[in-house]
Order: C-alpha cells, then structure tokens, then sequence
C-alpha cells in the first residue's frame, strides 16, 4: 500500500501546486497595475493612440497572466485609468502610480515595465516623455531604469 499512498500524495501535491498557479495568474492587481501603467505612457504625449490601445489590448490577449480575465472587463479597467487622465493629468497619474505600487514582486514589476516600453514604442517613436513616464514607473517598483535601457 506505500505505492498507492505515495502516488496519492504526490497527486495532492500536483493538484496543490496548479492551484496555486493559476491563482497567481488570475491576479487582479497584476492587471489594475499593467493597465495603469500603460495608460499612463500612453497619455504621456497627450494622447492615447490607436497603436497604444492595439497594442495593450494584444499584449493581453496574449499574455499567460492577462489572459484569464474577461476582455472586456480589461478593456473597461484601460478606459477608466484613461479617463482618468483625461479629467485631470495629475489625479490620472497619482491613481496610476497608486495600482501599480500594489506590484511588489520583482518579476511582475519587470513584465510591468517591459510591457510599458512596449506600449511607448507601438507608434514607432519611443520619445522622451514616454520614456520618462517608464522611468518613474521603474523607481515605483524599486527597478533600475537602466536595466530595461532608459
């Protein structure tokens, strides 16, 4: 019988193991904290292009620990943080800096980062302004801007 109970235990451990996997990819602070930072690069000139939303919403769509969540209700969470900047610069900025604190591990802050050099880039110019916003974004979650070149 310490065949069947060891395959059973193993069993449990594996079970365990997904489940807290999956828990870590369902994680709303994660996706509160990209989308944030990608609406703040995006309105870092001003405006928010179509290149910037197509390529966030891409991003998403194809991202293991995005792709959980319901597209529209990603795309609902993008438009409020740009609303946001839209009403006001500084209060958009302060509730975006705000989420992305909440990402405190240091491979969810790099895909953060990473992310938002991506979305800076999508309109084939990654200006200073944008840069800049990415820079900030880095001493957020306590990431050297050197490390992603800014």
């Amino acid at each position: 019988m310490g065949f069947i109970d060891d395959l059973k235990s193993r069993a449990a451990q594996l079970q365990s193991s997904m489940a807290q996997e999956m828990s870590r990819y369902k994680n709303r602070d994660l996706m509160e904290g990209i989308l944030a930072g990608c609406a703040m690069v995006a309105a870092a000139d001003g405006s928010v292009s179509g290149e910037e939303k197509r390529k966030m919403m891409g991003f998403v769509s194809n991202s293991e620990a995005l792709k959980v969540f319901d597209a529209n209700a990603v795309i609902e969470a993008f438009n409020r943080h740009i609303a946001k900047f839209e009403f006001d610069v500084e209060l958009g900025k302060a509730e975006a800096l705000k989420c992305i604190a909440k990402i405190n591990k240091t491979d969810e802050a790099r895909l953060l980062v990473r992310v938002c050099c991506a979305i800076g880039a999508s309109d084939g110019s990654f200006d200073e302004q944008e840069k800049q916003v990415v820079r900030q974004i880095c001493r957020e979650v306590n990431l050297p801007p050197s490390d992603f070149d800014l």
